[in-house]
C-alpha cells in the first residue's frame, strides 16, 4: 500500500488530482504483417481467426475520428500492421494525420519502425505521438520476437524524438517474463534520453493461435502484478502519461480504481484495441463519473503551415 499511496503523490505532483487522458485506437491495416511477434494475432506467422484487411479509406477513418471525439476520446491512434510504412504509403498517412488534427483532436500513429525522413514527413504533417512499444526488457525480448532487435526499437525511438514528435512507448506484462524483466524494462523507458510522454502498459491478452498463447496454456498475470507495474512506472517516469491499456476488459470497478490509484492517468476508450476487445463506453463512463474523474481537453500540437497564394505563415487550425 506504501508503493501505491507515493505513486499517488507522485501522479499528483505533476498532474492535476482526478483527470486522465482518453485515447481512441483504430486498426487502419489489419493483418499480414511480416513481423513474428509471438503475442500478435495480425501475424502472418500465426495461425488465428484474424481477418486480413487493408487499407481502409480515410473517409471511414474521419467517420471513426468524429464518433471518438463526439463520445469524448482527446487522442485518435492510428494503427498499421506493417514491418515499417513504404514511400507508397505516406500520402495516405500524412493526409490522414492533417485530416484528424483539424477535427481538433490530438493524432498519434503506430506504423512499425521509420526512418528519420518518415519521422520528420510526420512531424511536419503535425503528428502529435507516435507509438512504437520495446514491449518487454531486453533480455526477455528474443524470446517474443525475431525479426526486428530491440535497438531496432530504440533506433525508431530516437528518430522519432529528434523530429519533434512526442513519444507513446511502453510494453506489455504478462508473456511469461519475471518481474526483474519488467522492473528492466521501465529502467530502460525511464533512461532514454528524455522519457516517453506516454507509457501505456498492457496486460496480456492472449489470443489463440499465437505461440505466446500456447506458452501460458490459460496463465494470466496477476491484477495485482499490473497495479504494481504502473506504480513503478509512475514513479520511474513521473511526468508522463502512464496508460492502462490492453487486457481490463475482464476487470472488476475495484481493479480499475486500484489502478488509478497507482497512478495510471490515460486510457484507451472504445470497445476495441486493434484485433483484442475493452471494456465497453458506457461503462467506462459510469466508472469515470462514480470516481469523480474529469476528462483531459485535447491540446494539438500546432504546425506552422504557408497560404500558397498570399505567403503568409500561419498555424494549423484545430
Amino acid at each position: 500500500m506504501d508503493l501505491l499511496l507515493q505513486a499517488q503523490h507522485t501522479l499528483r505532483a505533476h498532474f492535476p488530482a482526478n483527470t486522465v487522458q482518453v485515447s481512441t485506437l483504430l486498426s487502419i491495416k489489419t493483418g499480414n504483417c511480416p513481423e513474428d511477434c509471438g503475442y500478435c494475432s495480425q501475424s502472418g506467422h500465426h495461425d488465428t481467426d484474424l481477418q486480413a484487411e487493408k487499407k481502409i479509406a480515410i473517409e471511414q477513418v474521419l467517420a471513426e475520428a468524429k464518433r471518438a471525439k463526439a463520445t469524448g476520446a482527446s487522442r485518435f491512434c492510428m494503427g498499421a500492421a506493417w514491418k515499417h510504412p513504404h514511400d507508397r504509403d505516406m500520402p495516405y498517412v500524412l493526409e490522414l494525420v492533417r485530416e484528424v488534427k483539424a477535427l481538433g483532436l490530438e493524432t498519434c500513429m503506430t506504423l512499425g519502425m521509420l526512418t528519420a525522413n518518415q519521422a520528420q514527413l510526420l512531424a511536419d504533417a503535425g503528428l502529435d505521438y507516435y507509438n512504437h512499444n520495446l514491449d518487454t526488457s531486453r533480455d526477455y525480448y528474443p524470446q517474443i520476437v525475431s525479426t526486428r532487435s530491440y535497438d531496432d526499437r530504440l533506433d525508431t525511438l530516437a528518430h522519432v524524438r529528434q523530429a519533434g514528435i512526442n513519444i507513446c512507448s511502453g510494453g506489455i506484462i504478462g508473456m511469461g517474463e519475471s518481474r526483474d524483466d519488467r522492473i528492466d524494462l521501465l529502467h530502460e523507458l525511464a533512461n532514454l534520453p528524455k522519457p516517453p510522454e506516454s507509457i501505456p502498459i498492457n496486460r496480456l491478452v492472449a489470443i489463440a493461435g499465437t505461440p505466446i498463447a500456447d506458452k501460458l496454456e490459460g496463465a494470466r498475470l496477476p491484477v495485482l502484478e499490473w497495479i504494481r507495474t504502473i506504480a513503478v512506472a509512475r514513479l520511474a517516469c513521473p511526468t508522463s502519461y502512464v496508460r492502462i491499456a490492453a487486457g481490463r476488459e475482464d476487470l472488476t470497478d475495484a481493479e480499475q480504481a486500484l489502478l488509478l490509484m497507482a497512478g495510471a492517468n490515460s486510457f484507451f476508450y472504445g470497445a476495441r484495441l486493434l484485433t483484442t476487445d475493452n471494456a465497453s463506453q458506457n461503462h467506462d463512463d459510469a466508472l469515470m463519473a462514480e470516481l469523480g474523474l474529469n476528462v483531459e481537453a485535447a491540446a494539438p500540437r500546432q504546425v506552422q503551415i504557408t497560404d500558397a497564394a498570399s505567403g503568409r505563415i500561419g498555424s494549423l487550425a484545430v
